[in-house]
């Protein structure tokens, strides 16, 4: 993902300076306008760590099942947030679902790069990016969840097994409002991660992120004490198969 960005910003003349897995960014000395965070989940936490002091203030975040307590604990203050909804993988063209989302103070810079990609993106105001998050998140995780025991796309999943994905996104709606410690409208939720199924009825459910991402919404449901049966029953399922 981080290629694709890098890619636009060099369509538009901006130079770019990667710092890649394994590098010490501390040993990097730029001073860059935008330091983009084009990580995997797992790894976000410590390269938040590791972040020079000077790049504090001017970071872009792009991880799947981001929210907001994930940049706070590292006391970040305002970085510019991308709902991305493109899908880059190797030796496939770019997939659009949804037209991506960017709120922060370098929101523009952001949106220009996939913009110069010929890809759909806006800035929104900074009171959106929340539901626009979990909206992501919920998209996500319900499709590779439930996907794990019936496969198939997301068009399939809602067609014809539509109890099983409301029960599984409403377990995720329960663990996103535990983590961004906010009450969330549960069925407008619903409504706009069903309209990304309408958007792209083709997208596969699963991917090989599926399953760390049940073991992940297990972990955090353990952690804050949230009843999670459908997801619990989920695993058993995939226990006994394998």
């Amino acid at each position: 993902m981080g290629a694709a960005f890098a890619h636009g910003w060099l369509r538009q003349g901006h130079t770019v300076v990667p710092v890649n897995r394994g590098d010490d960014p501390r040993s990097v000395e730029v001073d860059p306008a935008l330091v983009l965070v084009a990580v995997g989940e797992r790894a976000l936490d410590g390269v938040l760590s590791g972040l020079p002091d000077a790049w504090r203030d001017r970071v872009a975040l792009l991880q799947n099942e981001l929210l907001p307590t994930d940049w706070e604990r590292h006391a970040l203050v305002d970085p510019t947030i991308a709902a991305v909804w493109f899908e880059k993988k190797r030796s496939k063209p770019l997939n659009v679902v949804l037209p991506t989302v960017v709120a922060g103070p370098h929101a523009a810079l952001v949106v220009s790069a996939v913009t110069a990609l010929q890809l759909p993106a806006e800035a929104i105001a900074a009171d959106r990016l929340l539901f626009e998050l979990v909206k992501k998140n919920l998209y996500i995780l319900t499709a590779n969840i439930a996907g794990l025991v019936v496969g198939g796309t997301v068009s399939d999943l809602w067609r014809s097994h539509k109890g099983l994905a409301r029960d599984v996104a409403l377990e995720v709606l329960a663990l996103q409002a535990w983590r961004a410690k906010e009450t969330l409208p549960e069925e407008a939720l619903i409504d706009a991660m069903v309209e990304a199924f309408h958007a792209d009825p083709n997208h596969l459910c699963t991917g090989r992120s599926a399953a760390p991402r049940l073991d992940r919404a297990l972990a955090q449901a353990t952690e804050a004490s949230i009843d999670v049966p459908t997801l619990r029953s989920i695993a058993e399922r995939r226990s006994l198969a394998g």
